[in-house]
């Protein structure tokens, strides 16, 4: 079985990523299991900068394959924004609860259409002895009104998704691992990753 490291310490995405990985036979492991590794600062413009920095720094730091992402919302009325500040978008320390009072004060009566969204994925998957692999995801949906649902974490609760006409804070996890933007990039990954291997 091949040990996969996922780049993160979010409890949550590291469960999308077992959901999705493990069936396909690999070990999972997060940084968690790592508590020496230091934080990659992600002080790139984009999110494939970012997933870039992270899987490249800690394979070559553990001589593994690490998969990493870099993920935010987009909303159209904030001209893309919070995108790659996502996780911090309401300032430091990161706050799920903050960053979703933001965006709703800045949308503040906006209604319908005019809340699109759109949650973005990027992963690199990374090894030492190879060039990296570049994949992406999207999905949209717009803003609600008021956060709902308890499942998810970051800006899920406030990510409506129409053809479901639920949030994703609402959605299972079989249902999110469906139609989210990792499952999209998942899917991408899916596709490449066993010749990426080989």
């Amino acid at each position: 079985m091949s040990t996969l490291i996922i780049a993160t310490k979010n409890a949550g995405k590291a469960n999308d990523f077992k959901l999705l990985l493990e069936p396909k036979g690999f070990e999972i492991k997060t940084l968690l299991d790592y508590p020496e590794i230091p934080e990659v600062e992600e002080t790139g413009y984009t999110f494939e900068e970012n997933a870039r920095l992270k899987a490249e720094t800690i394979s070559a730091l553990l001589k593994a394959p690490v998969l990493a992402d870099d993920s935010g919302i987009m909303i159209d009325a904030l001209d893309g924004q919070p995108g790659v500040f996502s996780a911090r978008f309401a300032g430091e320390p990161k706050s799920d609860a903050a960053n979703n009072a933001k965006v709703l004060a800045m949308l503040g009566e906006l209604e319908g259409g005019s809340r699109q969204a759109h949650f973005h994925c990027t992963l690199v998957l990374a090894h030492p002895d190879k060039e990296s692999l570049v994949v992406e995801g999207k999905v949209t949906g717009e803003i609600a009104q008021f956060p709902k649902g308890d499942n998810g974490f970051g800006y899920d609760p406030l990510f409506f998704y129409p053809e479901l006409n639920k949030t994703f804070g609402e959605l299972t996890d079989q249902e999110k691992n469906t139609f989210s933007h990792r499952s999209e990039a998942l899917k991408q990954l899916d596709n490449l990753i066993d010749d990426w291997f080989n």
